[in-house]
């Protein structure tokens, strides 16, 4: 392990267990008599959910449509729920890729902060344009994207896959792409698919974008996460449901991850990308905010 690496690790074990407390604390201070124990309906979904968002599919659209449907947690609490029951297992998926996939530290590093800088401060790129054009944009660029990689897998055109790094003019470009992923995340639009297959079209391995996008969104979540927290704006016997049910979840979709070959990684990368971009057309043509996202400032990593 290389000390970048290591680095990583370190601040993620950090954040979360910074999180862990300042949840604890603002629990505490807030008191209340409320039932805060997990439910098993609320930790199976935890654990599903958080098992498909390990494989790159997500986990915010649904734990929604579950919410929703059961009617668990009030419609204006939802945003909150999913960002601090999630937190967790998301920091969990970046500690286990990052520690077990090579990635270029130059690339995994730049491409991280450009999300978090995205995230933080290249909002106002695209807060002048309305959610929906933002939604059928990415749409029409996703499902332009899976026929690229369609392609590829089929190898009607050439292509790499294999590379752990990228370097010069593509490095630059995959930056710049990440950082308007992360500003595009205040939007409610996902960062798990579109990096999944920017890095794939750039030459890189398919399991290569998962330190990547788990990283960007790991470091964002416990942040936002706690805006939610300290205003009291979710349900915490879900959230915690959701944060205790998911990491088993994780784990076991880790290994399924990492023992898939290459093959078969690509073919998940082609089948999320057509999931991600069918569900943002479809939000985009209601007229709704797209639930599979995990929202930054109210509700998205």
């Amino acid at each position: 392990m290389n000390l970048i690496t290591a680095l990583l690790l370190g601040a993620l074990l950090a954040i979360g267990i910074a999180y862990i407390v300042g949840w604890f604390l603002a629990e505490r201070r807030r008191g209340g008599t409320g039932p805060r124990g997990p439910r098993i309906a609320d930790l199976v979904t935890g654990g599903v959910t958080n098992f498909f968002d390990t494989l790159g599919i997500g986990c915010f659209a649904p734990t929604t449509a579950i919410f929703k449907l059961f009617k668990r947690v009030p419609d204006e609490d939802i945003p909150g729920t999913l960002n601090s029951g999630h937190a967790l297992p998301a920091l969990t998926e970046a500690l286990i890729f990052i520690a077990a996939v090579t990635v270029e530290p130059v690339t995994l590093v730049s491409m991280i902060v450009a999300s978090m800088l995205g995230a933080w401060f290249g909002a106002g790129i695209v807060s002048g344009l309305p959610r929906r054009t933002v939604q059928l944009c990415m749409g029409v660029a996703l499902l332009i994207a899976a026929g690229l990689l369609l392609a590829k897998n089929l190898h009607w055109m050439p292509g790499g896959g294999e590379a752990i790094g990228l370097s010069g003019g593509t490095l630059v470009f995959a930056v710049g792409v990440n950082f308007l992923l992360g500003a595009l995340m205040t939007f409610g639009v996902g960062l798990y698919a579109p990096c999944l297959i920017l890095v794939c079209l750039l030459g890189m391995s398919p399991i290569a974008a998962f330190p990547i996008m788990m990283g960007s969104c790991a470091f964002l979540m416990p942040v936002g996460a706690m805006r939610f927290i300290r205003e009291g704006r979710y349900s915490v016997r879900a959230a915690v449901s959701l944060a205790i049910g998911g990491i088993p979840g994780v784990l076991l979709a880790a290994y399924v991850v990492k023992s898939l070959s290459t093959f078969w990684l690509l073919w998940l990368v082609v089948a999320v990308a057509l999931y991600t971009a069918l569900l943002m057309l479809f939000s985009a043509l209601r007229g709704a905010g797209p639930a599979a996202s995990r929202q930054v400032s109210s509700g998205a990593a």
